[in-house]
């Protein structure tokens, strides 16, 4: 494992309008699995090798979140999006390109230009393999959803020793019907209490931003408390 390069970068927020933003990055070739795991655990994200976590000196707005799995309950309606679901095909694999994952990834982000006006250009095999393939080692995997023989869906995750880091999902919007973002989440719960893992790390939870405000819905969960450095401990509350 090297470390290749670590710096900050300030930039306008991602979250938030009218804010600025500093992000801690690690470039991190050959990343061990347990010091993924301490990573996670201290708040950063994965994508490819690079690992980073927002540092901004006046604000805390990012919450670092995780599901408890042991403890949470499925709703009815929890429920019913499962059995929805079950003409569904999921398989777990580690991560790849085809043609079909590209044309997927570019569907699904030209439905967010115009559903959330979300910026859009159209992906390249050395951007997708930067962000979703390159540096998975022994802990990186996609779980394909297939309807039919049709790929609908691809979740990027991390298996972790004590849980499952949620990296990205996208999907196809004709099959909305399935309700597939929250799905994504149902099954990444049931896989780890089939594992025994006991969290789902979610990324950043911020009250403020629609699209993450959400994830306080899945209770119970806890936050992390501050920022600890790579050798430092860790509270999550």
């Amino acid at each position: 494992m090297k470390v290749l390069n670590e710096f900050m970068l300030n930039d306008k927020c991602s979250y938030l309008k009218g804010l600025e933003q500093t992000t801690h990055y690690k470039l991190i070739d050959g990343c061990e699995s347990d010091y993924c795991q301490a990573l996670i655990e201290r708040g950063y994200r994965r994508f490819g090798k690079m690992y980073f976590r927002p540092v901004c000196d006046h604000c805390d707005e990012c919450q670092s979140i995780k599901i408890d799995v042991e403890n949470f309950k499925f709703s009815k309606s929890q429920r019913r999006v499962l059995n929805k679901a079950k003409e569904i095909k999921t398989y777990i694999r580690q991560p790849s390109i085809t043609k079909e994952h590209l044309e997927l990834f570019d569907k699904y982000h030209r439905f967010m230009k115009d559903k959330k006006g979300w910026d859009f250009n159209p992906t390249s095999i050395q951007h997708y393999h930067n962000s979703f393939v390159d540096g998975y080692n022994d802990f990186g995997y996609e779980i394909l959803y297939f309807h039919q023989d049709k790929l609908i869906g691809v979740d990027l995750v991390d298996i972790l020793e004590d849980g499952i880091s949620s990296i990205y999902f996208y999907y196809d919007p004709e099959y909305d019907r399935y309700s597939l973002g929250r799905l994504s989440l149902y099954n990444q719960i049931l896989y780890a209490r089939q594992r025994n893992k006991r969290w789902i790390y979610l990324g950043y939870y911020v009250k403020d931003c629609p699209s993450l405000s959400y994830k306080s819905h899945y209770e119970p969960y806890v936050t992390l408390q501050g920022r600890p450095n790579d050798n430092e401990e860790f509270t999550y509350k």
